[in-house]
Formats: structure tokens, C-alpha cells, sequence
């Protein structure tokens, strides 16, 4: 039996298996046809196998609904070589077929039927996605472990197996420090004696017939000494605003002091004893007996 080449998730669109034609035992190319009238405007695919794939869109038409009008198809937003075509009008509609192989990663995409540049219908075509995604780092300390999740919906279909990737790396994680458990739609990495070397992004891959969906998760690895940094912070800013204030209050001490001395240097030739106001009469006195 071979397992359906694609889900289709809008009512608005016809999946219709037409027949197969086997090119492995392990991976069968299956033809699959779509159908789509102008209205839902996009449709997403999950395909998880290689597939020939006809798509087909169907449009009303403007008021004025000319005889024919010239159809073509784009990937990715590039209109498709040899893709336009001359669309008739039949039973008051347009309609515009096409059909694509679909047999690796480099074939998925978007999709688009154009009818004269009036109207466009798109097709998203991918693996099954990853859903849930973590936007929050994982943080762990230098010297501890930690295990990193992935998780399918397992409503989709099961992932072949699980691979895991370092960002700036080369290849698959390798089992020194690390460990991987697949179990199904989930898979767990486990990274052991951690350093801060570890810290970055690790991808996790689905791996389908068709392609390997990726998603990400986040590890940020710190010292011990890390939480204590704002503690640490203003406990300094403290100790510096203490010793400006007792560096303030020296130096207006020391000020005080001067100005202390020079007042009573300036002030005691003003200020005589009564023995020396005696000693400078007599002589004012002796001066004017001899004038």
C-alpha cells in the first residue's frame, strides 16, 4: 500500500489520487492531482513523498469575460519557463493546468497559477512542519547538562528518524559529549559537561522521503558567576559613592582647618597683653620727653 502523497487542508480543493508509477519499491512516485478554484486564494501542502503532481486552478472571470486570455505559472514569485499558455473561456470559466515532478527538497515551494494578471492562486508545498517552536534560550550553567527538545504534532505524520546540527558546524552532533533519543515525533538531545563554547543555536531535523523539516533551539551556557554580576555591580557603585562622600568630607575639614589657622595668624598682632600695651605707653612716652 503506498501512504498518501499529500494533505490537503482547505475544503475548497479536490485531492485526487489518479494512479501510480512506482520508480523505487522504497520511495513510489505517486501522480496526484489538485484542484483549486479562484476564491481561497492559497492552499498549504504537506507532501512527505516524491510526487508528480497536476495542479489546476479554476477562475470566473472578470464582467467582461473575453474569449481567452493568456495563463502562465510562477515558483517562488519567477514566472516558469514555457509556463504561458492560452486559457479558453468553456462554461463561463478559465481553466489553467500544469503538471510538475515533485522529487526533492529543491521542488517544494509556492506555486502560483496567473490568468492574465488579474487573478492568482497559489500552492504551498512542503514537508510537514514543526509547530512548536521555543522563542526563549534554554540557560545552563558551566559544568552542568542539559536536554534540548523537538517535538512534531503528532496529528502529522511520523518523521522517518531525527537528526541533530550545531550552527558554525560542520556535520551531525557527534556522540562525545552528546547524546540523541528519537522516540517517534519527539527527539531529545542531551549535551553533557557544558561549556561556554556551547552556547548558540542547535537545529533539529525531521527527516522525510521528500525533505528534512528543520527547527531550532537556543542554549546560552554561564559561569556561576553570571547572577552575581548586577549584585557585584552596585555593590561597587556603593563602595564608590561612599568613598566620594568621605573624600568630600575630608577635604572640607581640611579647609576648615586652614581657614581656622589663618584667622589667628592674622588676628594675634591685633591682640597684645597688658604687660606689652604697659611696654609700648612707656615708650610713646619716653619719645615725646625727648621731642
Amino acid at each position: 500500500k503506498h501512504h498518501n502523497a499529500s494533505k490537503c487542508l482547505s475544503q475548497h480543493v479536490l485531492c485526487k489520487a489518479l494512479h501510480s508509477s512506482a520508480t523505487s519499491r522504497r520511495n513510489p512516485v505517486r501522480l496526484t492531482e489538485l484542484w483549486m478554484e479562484y476564491g481561497t486564494h492559497r492552499l498549504q501542502v504537506e507532501l512527505l513523498n516524491p510526487v508528480n503532481l497536476s495542479l489546476m486552478c479554476t477562475w470566473a472571470g472578470n464582467q467582461n469575460k473575453p474569449s481567452n486570455i493568456t495563463g502562465f505559472w510562477r515558483k517562488d514569485g519567477e514566472e516558469i519557463e514555457n509556463s504561458r499558455v492560452t486559457v479558453q473561456l468553456e462554461n463561463e470559466q478559465y481553466n489553467l493546468k500544469q503538471k510538475f515532478s515533485i522529487i526533492s527538497e529543491e521542488n517544494l515551494g509556492s506555486y502560483s497559477c496567473v490568468f492574465g494578471g488579474e487573478a492568482k492562486i497559489d500552492f504551498d508545498l512542503a514537508a510537514p512542519q514543526i509547530g512548536d517552536v521555543r522563542d526563549k534560550p534554554i540557560v545552563s550553567y558551566v559544568g552542568d547538562s542539559v536536554v534540548m527538545t523537538c517535538k512534531m504534532e503528532e496529528n502529522k505524520p511520523k518523521p522517518n528518524t531525527w537528526n541533530w546540527y550545531m550552527a558554525n558546524d560542520t556535520g551531525k552532533v557527534e556522540p562525545q559529549r552528546y547524546e540523541i533519543k528519537n522516540d517517534g515525533w519527539k527527539t531529545k538531545l542531551l549535551v553533557y559537561n557544558l561549556t561556554e563554547a556551547d552556547s548558540g543555536l542547535f537545529y533539529c531535523g525531521a527527516v522525510y522521503p521528500i525533505s528534512t523539516t528543520m527547527s531550532h533551539v537556543e542554549l546560552k551556557v554561564i559561569s556561576f558567576y553570571e547572577p552575581l554580576k548586577p549584585f557585584i555591580a552596585i555593590v561597587v557603585e556603593v563602595i564608590v559613592l561612599v568613598a566620594a562622600i568621605l573624600l568630600y568630607e575630608r577635604s572640607q575639614s581640611k579647609k576648615d582647618y586652614t581657614a581656622a589657622v589663618f584667622h589667628d595668624v592674622h588676628l594675634y598682632p591685633f591682640i597684645r597683653t597688658p604687660g606689652e600695651n604697659n611696654a609700648l605707653e612707656e615708650s610713646s612716652s619716653m619719645r615725646q620727653r625727648k621731642v
